[in-house]
């Protein structure tokens, strides 16, 4: 029997709802799959204000999609200094920043081309 992979919609809910719970911050969703020639079909943007909190953000989003939809990431890198980490879920791909990190970089810029939707926190 194979295993059957989360649908976008699902892994999108449960990666927003472990950013969520830590107080994860700017949360962006960047839909690039009306653009040519992208790596996957959903980036998901978000800041933390430390380290310790990047760290926890994906802490947050690794248990919560293990547990809810019995599935990892394919490849995470940037654990070590926790300024910017990129989870790749092959599809959706999620960057946890630090605030001056994501300014720096200016994500949002880069893939202007793509239908952004910004997510409202209540914290």
């Amino acid at each position: 029997m194979t295993k059957e992979k989360p649908n976008a919609d699902q892994l999108i809910s449960v990666i927003l709802s472990g950013i969520e719970d830590v107080k994860g911050q700017e949360i962006n969703i960047l839909d690039l799959r009306e653009i040519e020639n992208t790596v996957c079909d959903y980036f998901i943007i978000c800041e933390g204000t430390s380290n310790t909190q990047v760290n926890a953000i994906v802490n947050s989003v690794q248990k919560k999609v293990s547990k809810e939809l019995k599935d990892k990431p394919w490849h995470i890198e940037g654990n070590d200094n926790a300024e910017w980490v990129l989870m790749d879920y092959v599809n959706v791909v999620v960057h946890v920043f630090q605030k001056h990190i994501r300014e720096f970089y200016d994500i949002e810029s880069l893939w202007g081309d793509a239908k952004t939707t910004v997510i409202e926190t209540s914290y």
